[in-house]
């Protein structure tokens, strides 16, 4: 789509309660036509930010925080007990219970690295997962995954959007909560994900498609820290 706007500015919404972004004076709006309202300046001024950043043709790939602002308008906010039940189902396959039986240079760096998370979770949640080896499936009770999903209704429509980006990305619930609430940062994250990967990278060389993937993850869950931390700026 080409550009078709000139001036994009912050301003205030009629009834007083937050702010939207205007592209020529008009309202930008969300994929299912709701107007895009955000809780904060912080917030707004960076979406306005990916809009003039844009050059002749609108390329929404470099507009994360623009999207997320849409999501929680347009599906958490129309459904976000459904919402939240899919980003809690990551809990049930969550990546750092998956441990592989060999090498055993591989599975010290997992214990090392995602054994504090897990720990992490039960102290935080009272969620204590199940570890299993290789790709053997393990039932994780389901008082667990309630009170991982009770975690996340903690918090607002906002903060879900991007822990559900957060969670497809890393492919973790886990993962995705400690960077939210800030027990890790983005390329903490980042690594704890693609732990795997990394280590395989070091043994057999880069493949540049895999590698281009996963530049993909890794600014998805920076994106995701950022998102999170313009909404509580304000």
């Amino acid at each position: 789509m080409k550009r078709f706007y000139d001036t994009v500015v912050v301003a205030p919404v009629d009834d007083g309660i937050g702010l939207e972004v205007h592209l020529d004076g008009r309202p930008v709006r969300t994929p299912m036509r709701n107007p895009l309202q955000v809780p904060g300046k912080t917030l707004a001024t960076a979406i306005s930010d990916e809009w003039d950043a844009q050059a002749e043709e609108i390329d929404v790939e470099t507009m994360p925080l623009t999207r997320m602002a849409a999501t929680a308008v347009d599906r958490v906010r129309g459904d976000r007990s459904g919402y939240t039940d899919q980003i809690a189902a990551y809990a049930e396959t969550d990546l750092v219970c998956y441990r592989a039986p060999a090498p055993s240079g591989l599975v010290v760096m997992q214990s090392r690295m995602w054994q504090p998370l897990l720990d992490w979770s039960r102290d935080s949640f009272g969620a204590d997962l199940k570890v299993t080896e290789g790709i053997s499936p393990v039932d994780q009770s389901p008082e667990d995954i309630q009170r991982l999903r009770s975690a996340l209704d903690e918090h607002d429509e906002f903060e879900l959007a991007a822990l559900s980006v957060a969670t497809a990305a890393s492919g973790s619930l886990v993962i995705a909560l400690a960077l939210v609430r800030e027990r890790l940062d983005a390329q903490a994250a980042f690594e704890a994900s693609q732990l795997d990967e990394t280590y395989q990278n070091s043994r057999w060389g880069v493949d540049p498609e895999a590698e281009a993937r996963r530049e993909t993850l890794r600014a998805d869950l920076e994106a995701s820290a950022r998102f999170v931390e313009l909404v509580r700026a304000n």
